[in-house]
């Protein structure tokens, strides 16, 4: 038990550091999110006393450097360089009054959501849809006067529709594979569960828009320069990988602003760099949450929270909280809701068997928690990326993630309920 809780103590100093430097400050966006994660990252490194110094910092920069972080930062990389190219090119105002003509300013909030919803689903990723809306959302945002934070987080929320709900999301594969049922049985659990909560944002978003200011005046649409955002859309709804598709947005619009006469190579350079610059903060607590994720995985932390869990389950609804808690829990100490749900897949299975909790139910139990939590911790990389492009701190975007909040508690009641009747 000592162990266990020591293995998991430097994310409660990241939380306790954070909260109680920002309580004392009076303003939680004076602390930088970095200076928090270096602190619990130089007690992580210093607490772990079995193996020597060297060693744990080795285990530290490897956890920094996984293939799955990597790839995150890419990702990262590409999006800033695309974010501001667009900027410096004039898409993202293009694509704005392209908005602004189509939507009256009362359904902006409601008509964000629904292209957040219908493009993760189309795309299966939270982060691609996040980084092909945010800078939209916030060019919107600045015409309105509705608050950026907001409306960073109605994309944040949308994309985690899709990424609960598609059938090419790797979450919804990985929870299907690992319970043994098929992708399209998960998807007609599921969305008993989506639905209703998606729906009920969908009106609090249209009641709340109600008072959003019309713009003072709306600039012509310049088709042309919108053609890198309806690009990057369309081949994402298609299928291509993420990556690609931000490394074709970057060179549409720099072929756009040199034909146009909207920016010169220069130009276009300086925008790439400035753009990879502003996502730097992102980067840096993407590696120093990596790296000690990696060390309380190795010291035991992940296995203590299984054991805690499984060891008093007694019936079904039991049975289905702890599945719950248990994905939740290991998403928190990794930040990734598909390696939470490949870690505690198999013993979800165990426990789903044990106590006759279907399936399908069950493979839906991890895709929902996993993304409610994902959708709400300030160091997961769908917030951290949102925020780099809104050019907001993490922190100011939680209050307003009304979609997970309420994906998360539609799910509990799916549990205390038994809901839906057929599969419970």
């Amino acid at each position: 038990m000592k162990k266990g809780i020591i293995a998991l103590s430097p994310i409660m100093v990241f939380i306790l550091f954070y909260l109680v430097t920002s309580i004392l400050a009076g303003d939680f966006y004076k602390i930088p999110i970095t200076v928090a994660f270096m602190v619990s990252s130089i007690y992580a490194i210093s607490i772990f006393n079995g193996m020597p110094l060297m060693q744990r910092i080795n285990s530290y920069s490897r956890g920094a450097a996984t293939e799955q972080m990597m790839l995150m930062i890419w990702i990262f990389v590409l999006a800033g360089a695309f974010a501001h190219s667009a900027k410096n090119m004039g898409s993202i105002d293009a694509t704005v009054n392209l908005a602004l003509s189509f939507l009256p300013p009362q359904m902006i909030f409601a008509g964000m959501f629904l292209a957040a919803c219908f493009i993760s689903l189309s795309i299966g990723t939270s982060v691609g849809t996040i980084a092909a809306l945010t800078p939209i959302a916030v060019g919107l945002a600045q015409e309105t006067g509705a608050d950026i934070a907001m409306m960073t987080a109605i994309i944040v929320g949308g994309s985690f529709f899709g990424d609960n709900l598609s059938f090419i999301s790797d979450t919804t594969i990985m929870a299907t594979q690992t319970q043994g049922c098929r992708l399209s049985d998960k998807f007609r659990v599921n969305s008993f569960i989506v639905a209703p909560a998606a729906l009920v944002i969908l009106i609090v978003y249209i009641l709340l828009g109600q008072d959003t200011a019309a713009p003072k005046q709306i600039s012509d649409v310049e088709w042309v320069k919108v053609i890198p955002y309806l690009t990057v859309l369309v081949t994402a709804i298609c299928g291509m990988n993420v990556m690609a598709v931000l490394t074709l947005g970057i060179v549409l619009c720099g072929a756009i602003g040199i034909i146009t006469g909207s920016m010169d190579i220069y130009g276009w350079l300086g925008a790439m760099g400035e753009g990879i610059l502003s996502m730097g903060e992102l980067i840096i607590v993407t590696m120093m949450a990596g790296g000690m994720l990696e060390l309380i995985k190795q010291q035991g932390g992940i296995d203590f929270i299984i054991k805690l869990l499984t060891r008093r389950v007694n019936g079904k609804r039991g049975a289905e909280f702890s599945i719950a808690t248990l994905v939740s829990l290991v998403d928190i100490c990794t930040a990734n809701n598909t390696v939470a749900i490949l870690t505690v897949g198999s013993i979800a299975k165990q426990i789903g068997d044990r106590y006759g909790v279907d399936n399908k139910k069950c493979a839906s139990i991890l895709d929902t928690f996993s993304c409610t939590v994902q959708g709400l911790i300030p160091y997961g990389a769908q917030i951290l990326i949102a925020a780099g492009l809104a050019s907001v701190n993490p922190v100011s975007i939680l209050p307003y993630l009304y979609y997970p909040f309420t994906l998360g508690l539609v799910a509990i009641l799916s549990i205390l309920l038994r809901y839906p009747k057929r599969f419970s």
